[in-house]
């Protein structure tokens, strides 16, 4: 088989920051954070490598501008639309979550760059939520690292999960897979998990996101905020 010596065309606009980005979500998106390389990213764009670092310095701040670009609008420091700060909290965390489960590697890059950005405005955003409902600045932190790490965790695990299923498995598949298994565990070592084995067939990923972030919610209101 012939193999063809010809460089592959390269492009003749200018290359921006924005494409050069746009590119490392689709790889991220497809490959994974192993297959984002800068050499992947100059065959995709049809440059150089030199021309992407003219851009960004390395790899590290290109992950973080691929986690800002697709978390958008959800981590917006802004004080939202007149919302109260419960449901804003509740605004922020389904944008995460959404965010999360269509770019499963966004978690762990917001979890492993607490000192960037997104990570560092969606503490902001969370913390100033907290304030809101009138928390004390001692219980402060504590209150928005609760709602940080459920919301980063919940959704990471459903992201997980979704890479777990195996090709050509869909989602009720592997979850009635899995709630059969429960249903058939021992009775005495597994009666809890026994018992919500049809909980897991019906239930709803966001749905249960969000009722566990009222479980929180309602804890930090009952806990530490002041009565209405």
């Amino acid at each position: 088989m012939a193999i063809s010596t010809r460089r592959p065309a390269r492009r003749e606009e200018p290359l921006s920051r924005e494409q050069i980005v746009r590119a490392a979500v689709y790889l991220l998106d497809d490959v994974g954070e192993g297959g984002l390389t800068f050499r992947a990213l100059a065959g995709l764009l049809a440059t150089g490598p030199g021309a992407i670092y003219w851009h960004v310095s390395g790899k590290g701040e290109l992950l973080a501008a691929a986690a800002e670009a697709v978390i958008g609008d959800a981590v917006s420091p802004g004080d939202g639309d007149g919302a109260g700060p419960e449901e804003a909290v509740r605004s922020l965390a389904l944008g995460v979550f959404d965010a999360i489960e269509a770019h499963p590697w966004l978690g762990t890059q917001l979890a492993v760059n607490p000192g960037r950005s997104p990570m560092l405005r969606l503490f902001e955003t969370i913390g100033r939520q907290v304030r809101a409902l009138g928390v004390p600045p001692r219980a402060e932190f504590t209150a928005a690292s609760t709602l940080l790490h459920y919301i980063l965790g919940v959704a990471g695990q459903n992201a997980a999960n979704g890479r777990a299923v195996g090709p050509g498995v869909g989602r009720t598949e592997f979850i009635s897979a899995a709630a059969a298994t429960w249903a058939g565990l021992d009775p005495e070592q597994y009666p809890f998990l026994r018992g919500v084995a049809d909980r897991l067939r019906e239930h709803d990923d966001r749905e249960e996101f969000l009722s566990g972030l009222d479980l929180v919610l309602a804890g930090i209101r009952a806990r530490l905020a002041p009565p209405a």
